[in-house]
């Protein structure tokens, strides 16, 4: 296993990881005025962006579990090293979640995913897991095409960038976002109690998704793989 795409993953993952705790504890309570849900938004979009043209190409810039198995269900990436680079991603995530605990100012539930007491709208158990499953397939499909054989390569990084602004736009009102099971993990370790009880949607969801995705991105671009 290439050690430095490993070390990449972690990286990517604690970048993410990082942006979405940076924009969510402090920009929603900045003195000057909140950021708001388009502020977290795009920070998280523009951060994968930036991230996946600086190390993408060093380890195809996954960082994100749901994304590495919906790649190998579509056959872009061999299962044999999908295990390392889901570790490598939960560590990269839970990093982050040391710094910024460090850092201080955090919420109780560290900007956990959720449903129920831990959704803006109060969304049900079903209504996040219908949503989740439905925005990471249609991430898998983004990255699939973007990256196909014949596909605009050199703008890949942007297109997923501002697929994940649109998804966070779409759903943090309902599960805060996570379409990535490394996002969701380190939070609810962090947090504890709730969080931690309802992690188990935001493994089962997102991978789900990831799957579908991939099987029908891998069906859809067929002719163009």
């Amino acid at each position: 296993m290439n050690s430095r795409a490993l070390a990449a993953e972690a990286f990517g993952t604690f970048m993410l990881m990082s942006s979405i705790l940076g924009s969510a504890f402090y920009s929603f309570g900045a003195p000057s005025g909140a950021a708001g849900i388009l502020g977290v938004a795009f920070c998280i979009g523009i951060t994968v962006m930036v991230t996946a043209f600086a190390i993408g190409h060093v380890s195809g810039g996954h960082y994100n579990p749901a994304v590495t198995i919906g790649l190998v269900a579509g056959g872009r990436f061999e299962a044999g090293k999908a295990v390392f680079y889901i570790l490598a991603q939960l560590i990269g995530a839970c990093a982050a979640c040391g710094i910024f605990s460090l850092v201080g100012h955090t919420s109780p539930t560290f900007a956990a995913n959720g449903y129920g007491e831990l959704s803006m709208l109060k969304a049900s158990l079903s209504e996040v897991f219908i949503l989740e499953t439905v925005l990471t397939a249609f991430f898998l499909v983004v990255i699939m095409g973007v990256t196909r054989v014949n596909g605009p390569s050199l703008l890949a990084p942007a297109a997923i960038g501002l697929a994940l602004t649109a998804i966070h736009i779409m759903s943090i009102p309902i599960s805060n976002t996570s379409v990535n099971p490394a996002r969701s993990f380190g939070p609810a370790v962090y947090a504890g109690g709730l969080p931690l009880s309802q992690l188990w949607l935001f493994f089962v969801a997102p991978i789900l998704g990831g799957v579908v995705g991939g099987l029908f991105g891998k069906w859809l671009l067929k002719a163009d793989a």
